[in-house]
């Protein structure tokens, strides 16, 4: 994703552009699957911690990223690549490899729908498979 996409995605979810935010997008997209705060700190050796944690809240907030919980390394963090910040279009289910360790977007595969009781609103959902990936499976 170039710098212009991902100004355009950041205005999308109401964050001014900066630097600093547009490098964490552009990571975040290049990684092409959920990456931790400690891959994002490798991957952006010019942008301290604390810079990019604000900026992760930020996305948080607007919606502009996903919060991937529950493999055994903490938070990951994937763009939303919705088209606005009102409404997440764009749930998927994530697979956990057990072995690497890493988290893959399943795409393909939409969260399935849970009806949830009257005075309930679903925010967002983390969906989450775990096992063992292709790469890992093959001897």
């Amino acid at each position: 994703m170039d710098e212009q996409h991902c100004t355009e995605l950041l205005e999308q979810h109401r964050i001014r552009p900066t630097v600093n935010r547009i490098l964490v997008a552009k990571a975040l997209a290049a990684a092409g699957r959920p990456m931790s705060l400690s891959e994002l700190e490798r991957a952006l050796l010019s942008v301290d911690k604390s810079g990019i944690s604000r900026a992760l809240s930020l996305f948080r907030e607007n919606r502009l990223v996903h919060v991937i919980e529950g493999g055994s390394d903490g938070v990951r963090y994937e763009l939303c690549l919705s088209h606005h910040g009102y409404v997440d279009d764009d749930m998927h289910v994530h697979f956990y490899c057990e072995r690497c360790h890493k988290t893959f977007c399943i795409d393909n595969t939409p969260v399935p729908i849970v009806n949830l009781p009257g005075g309930y609103r679903m925010l967002s959902v983390n969906y989450i498979v775990k096992g063992i990936c292709p790469d890992c499976g093959n001897p």
